[in-house]
């Protein structure tokens, strides 16, 4: 192995500290999200129960905003894993319990598949979209499965649909924008995103 693919690849204790704290800051947004969905309830309000998902999109920022800024192989699970973690023991748990836990795993699989497919090489905001919307897709496959048994097919698609929107435009597009900001204030300087 060269020492160019080496340094790409291996992992600072930065980037190990980094992936533990926002993990946990994101485990706290999660826990907040949460008792928020359960207020703001699109679904009931439009008597249309796939349209949660249109909020369902913060649940996926995590990784993508791992991916980006650590843009290592395994960040962009690793970041969402801890927050899954973190939002089921902090501060009293989450309505789930410990199957956040497998919808973290998921969640971060979907956005980490997308870093992986471009090699760990690129990071601009059609990659964190593309990340946003595949762990939007795999959050919806596992969800129907274990959450939404009784649904019909058009009910799953309309899931499918509002989930991978939220994906995109909360977790892709909003993480991106995160990113850009934590940059431009500074706060990334250590690492390539703050440098571009």
């Amino acid at each position: 192995m060269t020492s160019a693919v080496r340094s790409t690849t291996s992992y600072r204790t930065l980037d190990l500290v980094t992936i533990t704290m926002l993990g946990v800051a994101f485990g706290v947004v999660f826990w907040g999200w949460g008792k928020f969905y359960d207020v703001v309830d699109i679904g009931a309000a439009v008597g249309f129960k796939p349209a949660a998902a249109l909020l369902a999109g913060m649940w996926l920022i995590a990784g993508v905003v791992g991916g980006l800024i650590i843009r290592k192989p395994g960040a962009a699970l690793a970041t969402e894993l801890i927050a899954a973690l973190v939002s089921m023991i902090v501060l009293g748990g989450t309505a789930w319990g410990s199957t956040v836990l497998i919808s973290g795993l998921v969640q971060g699989l979907g956005a980490e598949l997308v870093f992986a497919a471009f090699l760990y090489r690129r990071f601009d905001v059609v990659t964190a979209i593309g990340a946003g919307a595949l762990s939007a897709v795999f959050a919806a496959l596992y969800e129907w499965k274990y959450y939404f048994v009784d649904w019909d097919l058009t009910w799953r698609l309309f899931h499918l649909g509002f989930f991978t929107v939220s994906g995109v435009l909360i977790a892709g597009l909003g993480g991106w924008f995160l990113v850009r900001s934590l940059a431009q204030a500074g706060a990334l300087d250590s690492f390539p995103a703050g440098r571009q």
